[in-house]
């Protein structure tokens, strides 16, 4: 079982950032943070969760960093029981706010894996995605995680923007592979509602050479890919518990919570959630949706799908796919051989 917290709130909103956070809230933090606790021990109860039944915690969103590292403790004390020996403890940090004294507060917590947004180390860019931290300030925060002791370090880099040149994420890459990481996220920039980049057509840079170029270049440094956007000598336990279908508790408000066949929503809306943490919208799948959510999620990463999953009809595709050398047959499971085709593929078989 896994679990997520979203920290809804942000220093400033990135042009490009469709995610449920906001940048005028900051008087409501500590009221927040006071009923995330209700609605863990809401859903501890639910889960029917066992002690150290939990074995992955990321904390999300928004900025965790955002909020002082000691307003965590209650929320940690509750969960820390229920995780596993070995659990993987996440934290997204942004560079400008991950100040050294945020980060020894929360190793000691418990956080002993750290994401940071950085998304670039080219300063023009940085400003075009309306970031607020620096190149400089960015390698000092990864920096200042190495020297506090925790061993996983990941970060954000975003391709596909029209400032994108091949020279500038070589470089991008150069610098990250300078650095204490095992673990590196490249996303492509997309257009998401009611975001400032939206209805512009001068941010985007659509290339398919581009985009395929900087992920062989990131394997070639050092960073094997285990998912379309996931690249590391390390795996991270969470996105990988996902990818499995795993059971996962979600809390705080925009949080998603999985278990079996049902999906839990809380209220995005930060005021709603304070009001009521345990208000919940129930969305029940069938089991065609679980099928399609596995193949999806499956064919984009290493965890691949297993041959007891499909149909007699999915199977001729799968037979003709690997024929055609797009997947890979193995130990009773088929694998994705080109992750940019995942989509598609799992649409090909489904339908």
């Amino acid at each position: 079982m896994l679990a997520y917290l979203h920290i809804p709130f942000c220093d400033s909103k990135c042009h490009y950032c469709a995610f449920n956070s906001y940048e005028n809230k900051g008087t409501l933090k500590q009221n927040y943070m006071h009923h995330i606790t209700t609605q863990l021990r809401f859903e501890l109860e639910k889960f029917n969760a066992q002690k150290e039944s939990i074995t992955s915690l990321f904390i999300g969103g928004g900025t965790p960093s955002t909020i002082s590292a000691s307003w965590y403790e209650p929320f940690f004390e509750m969960i820390v029981p229920y995780l596993s020996p070995d659990a993987e403890v996440t934290s997204e940090a942004n560079p400008h706010s991950a100040t050294k004294e945020w980060l020894q507060t929360m190793k000691a917590l418990g956080v002993n894996r750290l994401s940071f947004g950085v998304q670039s180390f080219n300063a023009e860019k940085l400003t075009f995605l309306g970031r607020n931290h620096t190149p400089k300030i960015a390698l000092h925060a990864i920096e200042n995680a190495a020297n506090s002791g925790i061993q996983n370090i990941s970060l954000d880099l975003i391709y596909g923007t029209t400032l994108d040149t091949p020279s500038l994420l070589a470089e991008d890459l150069k610098i990250a592979q300078s650095l204490p990481l095992n673990h590196l996220s490249a996303y492509a920039l997309t257009l998401e509602e009611d975001t400032p980049f939206y209805k512009r057509n001068d941010v985007a840079n659509g290339s398919e050479e581009l985009a395929k170029h900087f992920v062989q270049e990131i394997i070639q440094a050092g960073f094997p890919q285990y998912e379309i956007s996931n690249f590391g000598t390390y795996q991270s336990a969470h996105n990988k518990g996902y990818w499995q279908h795993q059971d996962y508790l979600g809390v705080g408000a925009g949080a998603v919570g999985f278990l079996k066949n049902r999906r839990f929503y809380p209220s995005k809306d930060i005021e709603t959630y304070i009001k009521n943490p345990l208000l919940q919208e129930v969305e029940a799948l069938s089991l065609d949706d679980l099928h399609v959510e596995k193949l999806f999620l499956g064919l984009r990463s290493i965890i691949g799908v297993s041959l007891d999953e499909f149909s007699p009809k999915e199977m001729k595709r799968i037979n003709l796919l690997v024929e055609e050398n797009k997947l890979t047959c193995k130990d009773n499971r088929v694998f994705n051989n080109d992750y940019f085709l995942s989509d598609e593929i799992a649409l090909f078989i489904t339908h």
